[in-house]
């Protein structure tokens, strides 16, 4: 009884204070006042804890959802586990091994030309695609939320994260709106604009790195000639000869042990990048940095910083099946490579030339940003925060689009998920790719992945109206090779 009453004397006051704040006929000083008079009043020290301990409960509601999805990462884990173990048994070689004379030898006479060693690939296969891990974030659910999915504004994902609207987003991503002309977008974009442009890029270089300075600039767009020096400052990477001796003990590990990974790594490779008319070429660079990759240790600083507590990787070194002593981290790096990883590296290869910055920049690139892109996290800038943003934006944009394709029951997440954990790469010109990575590390966000999936599907709004089946629609979206990202992008933020 204390309860509803204290509840009705709640409602009354935040009644009371809504009318005073509404009333046309009162001034700050009365407002002042006011305030002064309920912290003189017995029942103020009542009201500041009611709504302190509302605070509270709001808290603890959020880590139940942590709880869940932390829950839902672990049976993920093991679910690659025991699926890269299954590989093992069936291809009847270890998870590591060392290498012999004569095949330390091979890789280091090799090393520019590691596709020599790499053998038969046949046998391996990708541990786990965009598909599989999109049909794991599905079936994750808030126990203490009941969604009715028979509602049309019910997508896939069915995690409560709040993301930003439409509104904040254009005020986010406001330097892309119509009347700012962006670097390399703009047909206007003559000679001499180019000239003071590169010029204004080299006077913040020259002075020392102010991250938020270089930032602020490259949101227009970085030029050619200074994006590798542009996202070594954003990375906060300052190449010395720590990073040569460093990239040589990774080197080391790799002449010195075989991992069963590597040759997932040059699987990979072989079914994307080298299947690629532009990025065939870096074949031997991708080897190089993936295997380094691989081996490198403190990539595993990734998961002491993630939201929601996920862990690396681990494996048995012996034939003792869930014995804690005998578990390691597998591989050393903690990450297990899905089906097209070898291609969030492959368009840097357009940036830098020698594989030491390469790496290193990957190494920063990975670590601040794609790693959330295939990991379960409530981060509103993690994987599954961008598919709520990309469905909601979405309905937001054009509902009209969106009900059609509920009606048709098609999800267009099922067609953009692969977009987004990739980061367009592989989907993309290399030079609209670099320009929406110049953006990412500008706005040090991944938000502008799920803006640009969203502002795809309004761009091809009119085809997919006209289309009632699954089939059609996929279709439509089976290449978009030939987007122009940023003049898309600021055409749908000017919507």
């Amino acid at each position: 009884m204390s309860h509803k009453t204290d509840d009705n004397l709640k409602e009354l006051f935040l009644n009371q204070i809504q009318k005073l704040l509404l009333s046309s006929d009162k001034s700050i000083e009365d407002l002042q006042s006011l305030l002064q008079t309920i912290k003189q009043s017995e029942q103020y020290n009542y009201y500041q804890y009611a709504f302190q301990s509302a605070h509270v409960s709001a808290i603890d509601e959020h880590k139940y959802e942590i709880d869940y999805l932390k829950k839902g990462q672990s049976t993920w884990e093991k679910r690659i586990v025991k699926s890269l173990n299954t590989m093992c048994v069936e291809i009847n070689l270890p998870l590591a091994r060392q290498r012999n004379e004569n095949e330390m030898r091979s890789v280091r006479k090799h090393w520019n030309e590691l596709g020599h060693i790499c053998g038969d690939l046949n046998r391996f296969r990708p541990v786990y695609s965009a598909k599989d891990f999109l049909d794991v974030i599905c079936v994750l659910i808030n126990p203490n939320l009941k969604i009715d999915e028979s509602l049309w504004n019910c997508g896939l994902i069915k995690i409560p994260i709040v993301t930003k609207s439409f509104t904040e987003i254009k005020s986010f991503f406001s330097d892309l709106c119509p009347n700012i002309i962006q670097y390399c977008s703009d047909e206007t974009f003559n000679e001499v604009k180019e000239e003071e442009n590169i010029r204004l890029a080299l006077q913040i270089l020259e002075k020392k790195w102010n991250i938020n300075s270089i930032r602020e600039y490259a949101r227009r767009g970085c030029p050619t000639s200074l994006r590798g020096k542009l996202w070594s400052a954003m990375l906060d990477v300052d190449f010395s000869n720590w990073h040569l001796t460093y990239f040589n003990y990774l080197k080391q590990n790799v002449i010195d042990f075989d991992l069963l990974v590597d040759s997932l790594y040059f699987k990979d490779v072989k079914l994307t990048a080298v299947n690629d008319d532009q990025l065939f070429v870096f074949e031997d660079y991708l080897y190089q940095v993936l295997l380094l990759f691989s081996r490198d240790t403190y990539v595993q600083s990734c998961f002491s910083t993630s939201t929601n507590g996920c862990q690396p990787i681990r494996s048995f070194v012996k034939k003792v099946i869930n014995a804690d002593e005998c578990s390691v981290i597998y591989p050393p790096n903690g990450i297990i490579p899905f089906y097209g990883f070898s291609m969030l590296v492959a368009p840097m290869c357009f940036v830098f030339e020698d594989p030491i910055h390469l790496y290193f920049i990957f190494q920063q690139f990975y670590m601040k940003y794609f790693f959330h892109l295939h990991h379960i996290s409530a981060s509103p800038k993690a994987i599954i925060g961008l598919c709520v943003l990309f469905e909601s934006l979405l309905r937001q944009i054009s509902s009209e689009l969106w009900f059609h394709l509920q009606e048709i029951q098609v999800q267009p997440l099922r067609i953009a998920f692969k977009w987004m954990m990739r980061a367009f790469s592989g989907y993309l010109g290399s030079n609209q790719l670099l320009a929406l990575w110049d953006r990412i590390l500008a706005y040090d966000s991944l938000e502008i992945l799920a803006v640009l999936a969203a502002a795809i599907f309004i761009l091809r709004k009119g085809n997919v109206l006209k289309e009632s089946s699954e089939t059609a629609i996929e279709a439509i979206f089976s290449d978009i090779s030939s987007i122009k990202v940023i003049p898309l992008l600021q055409f749908i933020l000017g919507h």
